[in-house]
């Protein structure tokens, strides 16, 4: 399996700090592929009989980094430790917090090399800071790592005692900008309450929400709500964000009385009702899930394609972690039929206006290979990648003077790059743009744009994977997808084929089959090398069951 590029340049940046520092901390928004990038690390700094624990905080987390561990690591021994399973075999073994700081398994743990800390804005609870000690106690020399979308706990206790720099910090932009996420469209709307919000006063590490809710939650400002939704986002899957359990359940009676299929979901809520509702809204016909502050983080359904704020957040991380549920990209083979191209963001709450859009920190600018720059932050003293504007541990601002803002309608701008920044060559097989092909030795993809969409495919030689759609929406949505199966699938072998290969001459036998596909080529026409002419042959040989794929979404 090959890594995204911003990927490598995170394992890289982690490396040379864990060299540094023996710790660090990356930091990547959800779509990320945190669990990748984790397991990629570890395969880096593994050598034989080193022992790594790999810590979740939920159990699910558990069986699912473990799977995707052994995929990019199938040289590395695994094991679990929980509840029922207490097996120490493994060189790397994945162990749910809660179960791995019990007294009798700290008592039976081997000696650790290497502490991976997944969702790591947990590390400051008492229970990962029981388990790290007493790693260290056995190995002072232990490396720790940590990964996290949030660095900013929410009881605003600090990272410090574990982490004293960020080697990397991937921005949500990037992953727009590149197509692994879709593009929030924001609207900000102030239903004459913006001055008022201003004041509300701060209650711990958040604003105070009774007083939130003695502002939002009038039957005037509910029925706005309600009014805007069903203009703005009225066909669309949607999480609605609230101050107070009151402010939700008459939210919620709004959409009811507008005959808008709508739940609830609290803290209070049972975790089995929880499961069913958020089932329905990401597989059923449940359109709107009002929520009080319970589904920030460790909630993903790829549909949901509409984030509606009724509150302010005091802290940028909040706000960008309530967007993003929204920013999930949609997978054709899972919800066939659902074309997702980017997100409706409704702002009541005016936290865009506070922190600024998701596109203030967008940088179009590459960064350059070599030793990654850092700063020190002046507030907590964590050592921060250069281009930090937020730091991870302390919410310090750096300010430019000369500080440049690029809009979103830029980010498109960058969307031939991603092809460019691919290991594998891509083809405009028409030279008209309709038709981009890329192949390995293991299978071929393809873009084709139409009718104001872009479809991605692809499918191995071998058939174990059958001709598929990969995404429907922006380009450069379809092409990441697209990249992803190439390099889920090939190894650095097919990425590097030899410039012979890709440039030399097309075969007499590969002529053959393109003129008996009625494409006529010359003995002096050099424009069809080998690779071309493959990427095209691939294409006609597949082209009905291509056409009748990508026909199901005009």
């Amino acid at each position: 399996m090959l890594l995204r590029p911003y990927q490598e340049a995170a394992v890289s940046d982690a490396c040379k700090a864990l060299d540094k520092h023996g710790n660090t901390i990356v930091v990547a928004p959800t779509g990320a592929g945190k669990t990748i990038m984790l397991s990629a690390l570890v395969g880096e700094r593994y050598k034989d009989g080193k022992k790594i624990l790999v810590m979740q905080h939920r159990d699910e987390l558990v069986d699912q980094n473990k799977s995707k561990f052994e995929r990019i690591n199938p040289y590395i021994t695994t094991s679990i430790v929980n509840g029922t399973i207490k097996n120490w075999d493994g060189n790397t073994i994945f162990s749910m917090v809660q179960t791995i700081s019990r007294e009798r398994n700290l008592r039976d743990r081997p000696k650790f090399d290497m502490v991976v800390v997944d969702e790591s804005h947990h590390a400051a609870a008492d229970t990962y800071l029981k388990v790290i000690n007493a790693v260290k106690e056995d190995n002072p020399d232990a490396e720790i790592v940590g990964f996290t979308a949030t660095p900013n706990r929410g009881d605003g206790k600090g990272l410090r005692s574990v982490f004293n720099n960020c080697s990397h910090q991937i921005e949500i932009t990037t992953l727009i900008r590149e197509g692994f996420l879709v593009s929030p469209k924001t609207y900000v709307i102030d239903c004459g309450v913006k001055d008022q919000l201003s004041g509300v006063s701060r209650k711990g590490n958040d604003f105070d929400m009774d007083e939130v809710e003695a502002i939002m939650n009038r039957k005037v400002i509910n029925e706005a709500v309600v009014d805007n939704w069903i203009e703005k986002a009225g066909d669309r899957k949607t999480v609605v964000f609230c101050s107070t359990i009151k402010h939700a359940e008459d939210l919620l009676i709004e959409f009811l009385e507008a005959d808008i299929n709508a739940e609830m979901v609290t803290g209070e809520t049972p975790k089995s009702d929880r499961a069913k509702i958020l089932n329905d809204l990401t597989y059923g016909d449940l359109q709107v899930v009002v929520n009080v502050a319970v589904l920030t983080e460790g909630f993903d359904a790829p549909p949901l394609s509409c984030i509606v704020l009724t509150r302010p957040c005091s802290q940028k991380g909040t706000m960008v972690q309530m967007i993003g549920r929204g920013l999930r990209t949609i997978d054709p083979e899972e919800f066939p039929g659902i074309v997702k191209t980017d997100c409706v963001v409704l702002d009541f709450g005016t936290s865009v206006l506070t922190h600024g859009s998701l596109e203030d920190s967008v940088n179009l600018d590459d960064r350059e290979k070599g030793e990654a720059p850092i700063k020190k932050c002046p507030s907590c003293e964590a050592e921060v990648p250069m281009g930090t504007k937020i730091c991870p541990f302390c919410e310090h601002e750096f300010i430019s003077e000369q500080e440049e803002k690029e809009e979103l309608s830029d980010i498109q701008m960058t969307e031939y790059d991603l092809m460019k920044m691919s290991p594998f060559r891509w083809i405009d097989l028409f030279g008209d743009g309709s038709l981009r092909m890329a192949m390995g030795f293991e299978g071929f993809v393809g873009v084709a744009n139409t009718s104001g969409l872009s479809i991605s495919f692809g499918k191995t030689k071998s058939g174990r994977v059958q001709l598929k759609v990969l995404a429907v929406g922006g380009s450069a949505q379809a092409t990441a997808a697209a990249d992803d199966f190439l390099r889920e699938i090939e190894d650095g072998s097919a990425a590097k084929k030899t410039k012979r290969w890709l440039d030399q001459r097309a075969t007499e036998k590969q002529r053959e089959h393109l003129r008996k596909q009625g494409i006529e080529v010359g003995l002096m026409d050099f424009s069809w090398t080998k690779y071309r002419a493959a990427c095209m042959l691939n294409f006609m040989w597949n082209k009905t069951v291509i056409e009748q794929a990508v026909e199901k979404y005009l």
